[in-house]
């Protein structure tokens, strides 16, 4: 024992016993069964937690959703074609290229109203993300309602990959013969 005052640290078994879950020898990982046990499926609430209450649990999705609906909303009332409303692109004004967003709020009015040949016409790029952005939020709530938690882990790799696109896009839209990509 040690000093008087101090507690001993409780003994714990060690070996198979202390580890219940955990095979015994190298055989026991060898007996795998066959069938749809191998691979069980993972619950969506951890065992002995409830799950979240259903309104719980689409605060965020719908939230957001109702977010980027009002921000539609607004840009489709006032319109970024007269000038005034919006502030200018910062590189536009000093430096005359277009940046990978220029267009963008013409092309989300456009979108709103209906007129998607003129929504391409200003920012392709915006548009495609329009219907990335609809078809995450709807992964998003299904699975907000099946109470599976959302989770968007993105590698390295499509990151650079986003960034090349972005990149190759600004380029072209700001050459003669990509002059079509230009808002």
């Amino acid at each position: 024992m040690g000093a008087p005052g101090e507690h001993a640290a409780p003994e714990t078994p060690a070996g198979p016993a202390a580890f219940p879950s955990v095979p015994a020898g190298p055989a026991a990982y060898l007996s795998v069964p066959a069938g749809p046990a191998v691979f069980p499926s993972v619950p969506a609430v951890p065992p002995g937690r409830p799950p979240r209450p259903l309104a719980r649990r689409l605060l965020a999705p719908v939230s957001t959703l109702a977010g980027v609906a009002a921000a539609f909303a607004y840009v489709g009332t006032v319109d970024p074609n007269e000038p005034g409303h919006y502030p200018v692109c910062p590189l536009l004004r000093f430096t005359g290229i277009y940046c990978p967003g220029c267009g963008g709020l013409r092309s989300a009015h456009a979108f709103v109203h209906g007129d998607l040949p003129a929504a391409l016409g200003a920012n392709a790029l915006a548009v495609l993300g329009y219907g990335l952005f609809a078809v995450v939020m709807v992964l998003w709530l299904i699975r907000a309602i099946r109470g599976v938690p959302m989770r968007l882990a993105i590698s390295p790799a499509w990151w650079w990959g986003i960034g090349a696109v972005l990149a190759l896009f600004t380029l072209v839209r700001n050459l003669p013969f990509g002059s079509a990509l230009a808002p």
